[in-house]
């Protein structure tokens, strides 16, 4: 695959390990990933000039630069939301680069979302105004304003709980094989899933929620020109971009004419395909962000990779598992492997193109990364 050298390519993946108690402080987490990827980059610190990370991130980008060593930033950017805009910070990036904004961005997401501030725990005063209008009807968790889009989506197709818990079991065999994951060698069974206690029923269990994890990830970004120089093995970005529609919210996405459609995810699934030159059977692997097991059933569907209510037959035929026709999230995802805002899954989708992942897909030549609402389709470069 050849590629622009001016084009902008991941050239660096790099994380701490993903626990349940860290004992460190989120900054540190920030700088030992970003440390990882810079080496595995190849780039010194005095090489970056752009930084990018998510709006609820509390580490300051003057602070962490501090702790780096990295003399001055040309740019520096924060996507909106929460994991929605996992993706978005790929975006950022590459357009920084592509631009000549800056020459290379170091990308980071660090917290200890286990350990310190819960994000499955009721919600904190907001200054979101849409807060407002389900709070005081006892929505003040991700869970229960999730699972009204979700019980939807039951209804309309005919799902039940033990459905989701399909994608689960999957999810937890490919995490079980992976070294990373805070669920290695731990893998389940459908009868455990069902076991499990009610977080919102009859919708969610405690296995279709994703783990709560301290940990941080990071990535660097770079031309390709640049990232050759430096002999990092670089993956390219093909196509990558963040899509909000007029009647959306990231958690309070019910204002569509029909909640059990991600409308979101469908038109940035179409616009993603049309810029990479691809299509949905071009796709090697999958790696989809899954606050709760659900969600990636909308996502198969709205991303082209099989019809409308018809992911529970996809996942339950054994497509998304190994040796399946479109492998899904191969680290075990948010539920397996870690919840790193969905950052971690960028990481999984460089290794798969470079053949260094765990549970290694051979012969992958394209992947997809999603968040919903924001996504990247990453390419392998010739060797």
């Amino acid at each position: 695959m050849s590629t622009n050298p001016g084009r902008a390519v991941i050239a660096g993946i790099g994380h701490t390990e993903f626990s349940q108690d860290s004992g460190r402080s989120t900054l540190r987490l920030a700088s030992e990933a970003s440390i990882a990827a810079l080496r595995d980059a190849g780039f010194a610190s005095n090489e970056i000039d752009g930084s990018v990370t998510f709006s609820m991130d509390t580490n300051d980008e003057l602070a962490l630069i501090r702790s780096l060593g990295i003399p001055l930033l040309r740019f520096s950017a924060r996507t909106r939301g929460g994991g929605g805009g996992a993706n978005a910070t790929v975006q950022l990036a590459a357009a920084a680069v592509e631009s000549g904004q800056a020459e290379a961005v170091l990308i980071y997401r660090a917290f200890n979302e286990r350990s310190q501030h819960r994000f499955g725990q009721p919600v904190r005063p907001s200054p979101d105004p849409a807060w407002n209008w389900a709070v005081p009807f006892g929505l003040d968790t991700p869970a229960k304003i999730y699972s009204l889009t979700f019980q939807r989506y039951m209804h309309d197709f005919g799902l039940t709980n033990e459905d989701f818990g399909r994608y689960t079991v999957v999810a937890r065999d490919w995490a079980a094989t992976n070294p990373n994951a805070q669920f290695f060698e731990r893998p389940i069974t459908l009868a455990d899933h069902q076991a499990s206690r009610w977080i919102v029923e009859p919708i969610l269990r405690k296995l279709d929620c994703c783990l709560e994890s301290d940990g941080g990830v990071a990535l660097v970004v770079t031309s390709a020109e640049r990232a050759e120089a430096h002999g990092a093995d670089w993956v390219d970005i093909l196509a990558n971009g963040a899509m909000h529609l007029r009647d959306g919210h990231e958690m309070f996405n019910y204002f569509h004419d029909d909640l059990s459609w991600f409308d979101e995810g469908a038109s940035l699934g179409a616009d993603l395909y049309a810029r990479a030159g691809l299509t949905p059977d071009d796709i090697d692997v999958a790696m989809i962000y899954e606050n709760f097991s659900p969600i990636v059933f909308q996502q198969l569907e709205a991303f082209g990779f099989c019809g409308r209510g018809e992911a529970r037959d996809f996942i339950a035929d054994g497509h998304i598992g190994r040796g399946g026709s479109l492998p899904v999230n191969t680290n075990g995802g948010l539920l397996g492997e870690g919840y790193i805002h969905g950052m971690n899954n960028i990481v999984e989708g460089v290794r798969q193109l470079r053949g260094t992942a765990a549970n290694q897909i051979d012969g992958a030549r394209h992947v997809l990364v999603t968040a919903g609402r924001s996504g990247t389709i990453l390419g392998a470069r010739n060797r």
